[in-house]
């Protein structure tokens, strides 16, 4: 009988035990191979096609702020493009006061625009904007390659993460919502119909469907806003299931922390250092999508969860917004914003702004913040110095070396909502259970053993002061016992 194989743990288990490395992997293992070929194909069909960005060439419209504010946007559009799978060739920056309503760009950088594709052998234009139907028609036709907007370079990075079904779904559904009015036919499929008159008729018709017909496009429309319809439905089922376990959470009184910021700014890291989580981690823009919630507990051992969410962008898309409400509410709906920003990142401020307009739409600007200034590690002296004058009350730490760590948690632990009722109570000693919900659940302020049971003064929701009313201690207490259970 052969010998059973043993298993010898390998070093780093424990970093894809936290990490996320199996997924990180897997995801990496998917990525696009770049030197193939993605020549043009004649599309004869509607436009309904799955981005494929290998060679980019970076176009954007600077119309207001400073020439570093329109650097940082390219830049941020750089990474962006490069989270997709793409190689960045070159980038070009126009001053104007408004976008060209016809090709975004001005008709001299159209030309140059069209050189710079030929010279670099670039198959995709990525605009730092989002394009109108015209806009990118236009384009497309003037620079002989695929013209892709910052809205569906985003939408096909989402679409490339998402793991979970709710995840997949709220993804479709921004997908759908940005591709209808921009969907349209080519060459004769305009004129092409699914109906069909006569006793020929074509193949969409049949029995009481002879006449006129509509055209591909038509039905391509109707399909998308019946597929738009079912998604809709299975996101509103979802966010229900959402809705339970956040009502479960808050009938047990349970504080909620939330955990926002700008993507990349290392939110999962932090969620892993403080939790153990194992959520997966990459320097990439948009790493994780789906919320992931873990539990917590204070150094007096008060439960609480928390919550690491989506990450923001500037200029997010408002399909992205819409689409991902529900899992956005879970901010809207917590005791404590966590908001991490980047102290590595050129504009830090800028991100701050962009994450607090999202968090605005969400209703979550009224909910109390603690900024977190994360991989201090790698930022200057100078910055930090900055940032500490701009926002004084800020916690710095690196969730990579784990420097202020300790000081995040207790910051946190300060500003998680106190329970209200304040009671004494003695409990017997066979319910053991209770005193451990009172630690859990409440917070202990002191405790001391008497014949009958275990003497408590604790402050707790109103639910659990309920439940504490036939243990009160009221009047029995002894002038003796009173200043005891005071200490």
């Amino acid at each position: 009988m052969r010998d059973q194989e043993t298993y010898v743990p390998f070093e780093d288990d424990e970093l894809e035990a936290t990490t996320g490395e199996f997924e990180l992997s897997e995801r990496q293992a998917l990525r696009r191979v770049p030197g193939l070929s993605t020549e043009l194909t004649d599309i004869t069909e509607v436009e309904y096609r799955q981005l494929r960005l290998e060679r980019v060439v970076l176009v954007g419209v600077w119309t207001e702020g400073t020439q570093d504010d329109a650097e940082n946007s390219l830049t941020e559009l750089a990474a962006l493009a490069e989270t997709a799978g793409s190689q960045v060739l070159e980038g070009l920056i126009q001053r104007r006061n408004r976008p060209d309503p016809a090709t975004y760009v001005g008709r001299g950088k159209v030309e140059d625009l069209g050189a710079m594709v030929l010279a670099t052998g670039a198959d995709t234009v990525i605009c730092d904007g989002e394009l109108s139907p015209s806009q990118l028609r236009n384009l497309e036709q003037r620079t002989k390659v695929k013209v892709v907007d910052r809205t569906a370079l985003i939408l096909d990075i989402f679409a490339q993460h998402a793991k979970s079904a709710e995840g997949k779904a709220q993804v479709e559904l921004a997908q759908l919502e940005y591709l209808l009015p921009r969907l349209r036919g080519w060459g004769e499929t305009l004129s092409r119909q699914t109906g069909g008159s006569g006793r020929g008729g074509g193949a969409g018709g049949g029995v009481g469907l002879r006449g006129p017909g509509e055209t591909k496009l038509e039905t391509d429309r109707r399909r998308i806003r019946h597929r738009i319809a079912r998604l809709r439905r299975e996101i509103k089922g979802m966010k229900t299931v959402r809705q339970t376990k956040r009502a479960r959470r808050s009938r047990n009184a349970v504080p909620a922390v939330a955990i926002a910021g700008y993507t990349n700014a290392g939110k999962s890291s932090l969620l892993n250092r403080l939790t153990g989580a194992g959520v997966l981690v990459e320097n990439a823009l948009f790493a994780t999508l789906d919320p992931t919630t873990r539990k917590a507990t204070t150094s007096d051992g008060r439960l609480y969860t928390l919550s690491d969410t989506v990450g923001f962008v500037r200029h997010l898309p408002h399909q992205i917004v819409e689409a991902f409400r529900s899992t956005l509410e879970e901010v809207g709906d917590s005791d404590l914003v966590v908001h991490v920003v980047d102290g590595t990142h050129p504009d830090p401020e800028e991100q701050v702004r962009a994450v607090r307009e999202v968090l605005a739409e969400v209703g979550a600007d009224r909910l109390p913040e603690l900024v977190v200034v994360n991989k201090v590690d790698a930022a200057d002296e100078e910055t930090l110095l900055r940032l500490k004058r701009l926002w004084p009350e800020a916690v710095f730490v690196s969730a990579r070396s784990g420097r202020g760590l300790d000081g995040l948690r207790e910051a946190i632990e300060e500003r998680l909502p106190r329970p209200a009722v304040e009671v004494h109570a003695v409990l017997p000693y066979d319910r053991g259970d209770l005193v451990a919900r009172l630690h859990r659940q409440g917070e202990v302020l002191s405790t001391s053993h008497l014949p009958e049971g275990t003497l408590l003064h604790v402050r707790v929701g109103e639910a659990l002061a309920a439940e504490l009313a036939p243990f009160r201690a009221g009047d029995r207490l002894t002038a003796e016992e009173r200043v005891g259970v005071g200490r």
